[in-house]
Formats: C-alpha cells, structure tokens, sequence
C-alpha cells in the first residue's frame, strides 16, 4: 500500500542512493529492484482497489443510512393522506354507489346479529389478549419464557400461534360456550403472551399506541362501511403477494442488523410496509364480513361462523399495534 512507504525510515534511502554511486553487487541491485518492484505493485493495487466500484455486497453491508427509514415515513404519511381523503369522501356521501352504510337501514335482524356477533368477539379477543400480557408480564417466570431469542423458543412460539389459530377456526361453529370458544380464548393468549414483553417499553408508551391503534382501526373500519361494499374486496391478490414481500422483510430483518443497509430496507419494508399492508387488510377483511353477513344463507348446513371472521379483523388489528408501538419507541430509526 502506498502508506507502507510513509514507514521506510529515511536514512534507509539516503543509503541506497549512496550505495547506487559506488560499485554494488548484481545480488544487492536485484533484490532493492525486486523490493521496489514489489512496493509500487502493492500500491497500484491499492489505488484500483479504492477507484473501482464497490461490489453489491459491500454496498448491502455498508452503514446504514437514513433513506430507508425517511422513504418509510414517506409512505405511512401518503397511505394517511390517501385514506383521510377517501373517508372524507366517502363519508360525505360524495359518491354515487351505494355502501354498506346506506343498506344498513334494510338489513335483516339474521345480518345485523351477524355482524354484531363478530365484533363482539372481535372484543373479546382484544379482552382476552390484554389480559393474558398482563399475566405473563406479572410471572417472571413466563416473561424469562418469552423473551428468550433461541432458535427453539422462537420456532416454538410461532408454532403456537399457528397452530392455536387454526384449531380455532377448524372446529365448527356453535352458538354458546363450547370447544371452539375455547380455542378461540386460547388462541387470543397464545397472541397475549407473544406481545407481553413489549409492555416493557412502559406503560404511557403501550397506551399511546394503543389509543392510536383505536383510531387508525376505527377509520379505517369506517371508511369500509361508507365505501362501496366491493371497492376493496378486489384487493385479495396483490395483498397476498404484498403479505409475502412483508414476510420475507421480516425474516431478513431478524438475521440482518439494522445498522446495514440492507438490513435497515428489509426492517423498514416490515415496519412501514406492514403498518400499510395490514391496514388495507382491514380493509379487505371488513367488507368481507359485511359481505359474507348479507349473503351467508340462514338455513344452510353450515352457519355463519362470527368467530372466524373476527380472527382475521383482530390479526389485522395486533400487527397494527405492534407497528405503531415500534415506530413510536424508536424503532423507526434504529440506525444506532
């Protein structure tokens, strides 16, 4: 390298060019040229080396900068904007189709109980999930449980989840306290337990959030109704492939560090990207109740079943708390 010659001490060079004006050796030349040879070779591949493009991957472990996250604010603010304006016209009945909203009032009492049933136990779940954090996060022993980052205990919690969701929505439907109610209160602690360490962050902290979560989901709920009731049941393809993008975000997140800037795009494509995702999911997933309330038949085999169709609202609901609750500890910055 060319700060290698910066050590060569200087008498060391006065004595060659003073041993060069006397008769040498063939052996002395051939090796001083050989040296400086080997110096100016190690030098020119210093400067190549520092003239040459970065290959990808040094770019995608370089540090991190603040594009990824500013592009992520600048997404949440456009999808808030898009949706204000959208509630405000829709809601101001500037629209020529009809909504949900304006059939409410020649709805059945089999639709209305439909839907009312479904938000009930869309309460409950959040009921049901706050309490069990509150347990969990009151036994230190369960809190040592789930806040261990092992292979086994992270497989072991995502198995849980899964598998307590769809053991609640494969038992059929029956109306009172039976086996699938159960699963249903089991599934929601599973989901209590997962998200008690967050709590941690402080109790003012977890209330914001939660008090933003409340007005992001009441919005955007609003907003299903008063829209045209197949104005976001199109939507099914390109969430479910922006599901997959999400998914796989949050998969390279937890193995890169944020630090990186591929690190910080992946975190950001999951915190920001997710935080817009699963609010038009619940979109979709709204008037998708709304829908399969009014056309479900009323003596078919199989009943309308309020609980499935409350899980899928509420899944919405956790990952736009848990996105918020991030974004407001700092994690929407985390280039540290």
């Amino acid at each position: 390298m060319l700060s290698r010659l910066a050590y060569v001490p200087a008498r060391t060079l006065v004595g060659v060019a003073s041993q060069t004006a006397r008769p040498q050796s063939s052996q002395k030349l051939f090796c001083l040229t050989c040296q400086t040879r080997n110096y100016a070779q190690q030098s020119s591949r210093s400067l190549r080396g520092k003239l040459r493009n970065p290959t990808l991957k040094e770019q995608a472990m370089a540090p991190a900068g603040d594009t990824a996250f500013t592009l992520g604010r600048g997404l949440v603010a456009g999808a808030s904007l898009v949706g204000v304006g959208a509630l405000c016209f829709y809601g101001l009945g500037m629209s020529n189709e009809v909504g949900a909203i304006d059939r409410s009032a020649i709805w059945p009492e089999t639709v209305r109980a439909r839907i009312r049933d479904t938000y009930m136990y869309f309460a409950g779940s959040l009921v049901a999930t706050a309490g069990a954090a509150v347990a969990v996060l009151r036994s230190p022993a369960m809190m040592n449980l789930m806040m261990r980052n092992s292979w086994v205990s992270m497989i072991a919690t995502i198995a849980a989840m899964i598998g307590s969701g769809m053991v609640a929505r494969s038992i059929p439907y029956k109306e009172g306290f039976g086996a699938k109610q159960i699963a249903w209160l089991v599934h929601s602690g599973v989901i209590g337990a997962v998200i008690a360490p967050m709590t941690l962050l402080g109790g003012p902290l977890v209330l914001r959030a939660a008090l933003y979560t409340a007005g992001v989901v009441g919005g955007l709920s609003t907003l299903a109704v008063c829209a045209p009731s197949d104005k976001f049941l199109n939507m099914g393809g390109p969430l479910a492939m922006g599901l997959g993008v999400v998914f796989v975000s949050s998969i390279g997140s937890a193995f890169l560090p944020p630090t990186t800037a591929l690190g910080a795009g992946l975190y950001s494509v999951a915190l920001y990207g997710g935080l817009v995702l699963f609010s038009m999911f619940l979109l979709y997933d709204t008037q998708k109740i709304i829908k399969r309330a009014e056309t479900h038949p009323t003596y078919a085999a199989v009943p309308f079943d309020p609980v499935n169709n409350s899980i899928s609202i509420y899944m919405d609901t956790i990952n736009i708390f848990i996105r918020i609750l991030a974004i407001l500890s700092g994690g929407g910055n985390r280039r540290r």
